[in-house]
């Protein structure tokens, strides 16, 4: 048998398999497709202060090889979250991550703020795929410097896991990536979704109201890839692999490139029961290949002499 569990700060995971923000809703609304306790950390859709609505609709297409969205960060608000959310979360045998969003840095501070009385959190994953209001809606995440002082801030609040969602909207991920590993974060994940559009050529209308969202899906699994790698070569902290998994095989794709574990996004709403296959699927391949354990694999790609 080979050993799947992996170390993400000072989280140990049963298995290198995580559910992506945004596409897990709060974990309970999946309790009755899947054992939740079988995943090696679940993560919640963004938290922010206030309830949001969101975007109106439509605000979710499929296209021919991914998923365009452009949800707006709709959800209950920390004070609901905390109330009506957290305890079945509490309640389960795994780590839990709260994902948090905000529009300014102080509003980051505060939702950590809140959250820590809490038991039941293993750590945050902080999104910071968010806009900056003050900046006219230019990402976070784009700005190394403005990225560090979030993560430091942030990092004199807990000594629960930091993990930092990083975007790949930007031409170097890894000067954000060396800035939140100097801040104090303790993992990094990446990516988050890339800009997209698509348009109903008959209606000459774009699919989302927004008109551009964020695409996932198979399509962009060699754009992440190459974001994990350029990662891997700069951080010495682990990173989380996201973007188009579909399959046990893209699993060991991610870990070869970098990864010590990875998030499942877009296939849980194709198999809500995706770990079926991607569990047995990875530990038959680490017996065949006498892979003793699966952080073994971890950056063990070999380049073409």
């Amino acid at each position: 048998m080979a050993e799947l569990k992996v170390k993400i700060g000072n989280i140990q995971l049963r298995n290198p398999l995580m559910v992506a923000s945004g596409t897990f809703g709060y974990g309970e609304e999946m309790k009755n497709w899947v054992d939740l306790n079988r995943y090696g950390a679940l993560i919640t859709k963004s938290i922010t202060l206030k309830e949001r609505q969101g975007n109106p609709p439509p605000r979710i297409a499929e296209t021919g090889s991914g998923m365009l969205n452009s949800i707006g960060l709709a959800n209950v608000g920390i004070k609901h979250f905390i109330e009506e959310k957290l305890p079945f979360l509490q309640s389960l045998d795994t780590p839990v991550f709260v994902n948090i969003a905000g529009g300014t840095p102080g509003e980051y501070v505060e939702l950590v703020t809140m959250l820590e009385d809490h038991p039941g959190i293993a750590g945050y994953e902080i999104n910071l795929s968010c806009p900056n209001v003050k900046e006219g809606g230019i990402e976070f995440g784009r700005n190394a410097a403005t990225c560090l002082n979030i993560t430091a801030d942030l990092r004199k609040l807990t000594h629960r896991c930091l993990m930092i969602k990083l975007t790949p909207n930007i031409t170097f991920i890894s000067e954000v990536g060396k800035a939140v590993e100097e801040a104090g974060a303790d993992c990094i994940s990446a990516i988050n979704t890339l800009v997209g559009l698509g348009i109903d050529i008959r209606t000459r209308k774009p699919l989302l109201h927004t008109v551009t969202g964020g695409y996932s899906g198979a399509a962009i699994k060699p754009v992440a890839l190459a974001k994990v790698y350029e990662l891997y070569g700069s951080v010495s902290i682990p990173i989380i692999g996201i973007g188009g998994i579909m399959s046990w095989q893209d699993v060991i794709e991610f870990a070869l490139a970098g990864a010590t574990a990875v998030q499942i996004g877009t296939l849980n709403f194709i198999n809500p029961e995706n770990l079926n296959d991607l569990l047995p699927g990875i530990e038959q391949y680490c017996i065949e290949y006498d892979i003793r354990q699966f952080s073994m694999l971890t950056g063990a790609m070999q380049i073409h002499e």
